[in-house]
């Protein structure tokens, strides 16, 4: 994100043109026959009149550069987007990006790439997994003095938000672990098949003065065995699930803020009662082919014209996988699509 005139630069040249005179002005010692009062020497009017005009010229031309570059990139962009720069303009209330509502700097980055960001640390206590089986995921969140943090903010109903994926991006999980009192947190899991999943700790904590921390963080789990990896499906629109189909109107692009929005067809071809999940009418996790970078964006706060529409920034070119969970008749369902930002 480029930075904005401030004016610094030119404070410091108006003070150097303007006062450069008086400060370079020594006073002499009394008595040595140059003052014979003991007055120091002050430059005449016109001196400083000329430097305060000549400072003031050059403030005028350096707030025009800087104002000129602001208005030249300050638009929304074509087709709705908008420049992440000014994104935290624009968004309805409530509406951000990974991490649950985190600002548009951070919603340019991907998240879930490390296990330790923003001075917490995500430390598994046991995650031993056969694939196909049962078991439990059980970690911490530590902060910078290795202690288990016990506070959490509540977000979109739950202190905690597990996702879990394979690294070809098939198998997702959204999943809410329960919270000992030492801090550790523990959730039922299976991996179905063999390979290395990626696990995102999505959370906001709470310090001990008050200071609230959004972020992601990831760690891999192994599941041994052949590992026989799917290729990503092709990019679409749209697609259907337990007989809804699901479609998406926007276009990702790179570094911009662009509104989704996504409408769900019953098979009767009616539009059903979709349903408030975890406080909202929709979540929607986008991870990136690749590294499996991670971005967690919300939805405004109602539906828009029966659609459930969010905000996205996705931070660089690539191939992206959408996972849209939804509520209708009592059931979460997830539809999922690939994307290809240009």
């Amino acid at each position: 994100m480029g930075r904005r005139y401030g004016g610094t630069m030119a404070e410091q040249d108006l003070d150097a043109l303007a006062f450069g005179s008086v400060r370079s002005v020594e006073r002499p010692a009394a008595g040595d026959g140059t003052d014979p009062e003991g007055v120091s020497a002050v430059p005449d009017r016109a001196t400083i009149r000329l430097a305060l005009v000549v400072g003031g010229l050059v403030l005028a031309v350096l707030l025009g550069f800087g104002l000129g570059r602001i208005n030249s990139g300050g638009g929304p962009a074509a087709g709705g987007a908008v420049d992440s720069a000014l994104a935290d303009h624009v968004h309805a209330p409530g509406v951000g990006a990974h991490s649950h509502g985190a600002g548009q700097a951070e919603a340019a980055e991907a998240g879930g790439l490390a296990v330790s960001r923003d001075g917490y640390t995500l430390t598994p206590v046991s995650a031993e997994f056969t694939a196909g089986r049962a078991g439990e995921l059980r970690f911490q969140i530590r902060d910078e003095q290795r202690r288990a943090v016990t506070r959490f903010a509540v977000v979109h109903d739950k202190p905690m938000h597990l996702i879990v994926v394979r690294r070809d991006l098939t198998g997702y999980q959204h999943l809410h672990p329960t919270m000992a009192t030492d801090g550790t947190w523990s959730v039922p899991l299976t991996l179905p098949e063999p390979g290395v999943w990626r696990a995102y700790a999505d959370f906001t904590a709470l310090a001990d003065d008050g200071r609230q921390t959004a972020t992601t963080l990831g760690v891999d789990l192994a599941a041994p065995g052949g590992y026989a990896p799917r290729a990503l499906p092709a990019p679409a629109t749209t697609t259907t699930v337990d007989g809804f189909t699901v479609g998406y109107q926007g276009r990702p692009e790179p570094g911009l803020t662009v509104p989704l929005a996504f409408r769900v067809i019953a098979a009767d071809g009616t539009e059903p009662a979709l349903e408030r999940y975890l406080g909202a009418y929709g979540h929607l996790v986008v991870l990136r082919e690749g590294d499996l970078g991670y971005l967690h964006v919300h939805p405004e706060p109602e539906l828009v014209d029966g659609a459930i529409r969010f905000w996205l920034t996705t931070p660089a070119s690539g191939r992206y996988r959408l996972y849209l969970d939804f509520a209708s008749g009592g059931e979460v369902r997830t539809a999922e699509f690939t994307a290809t930002v240009p």
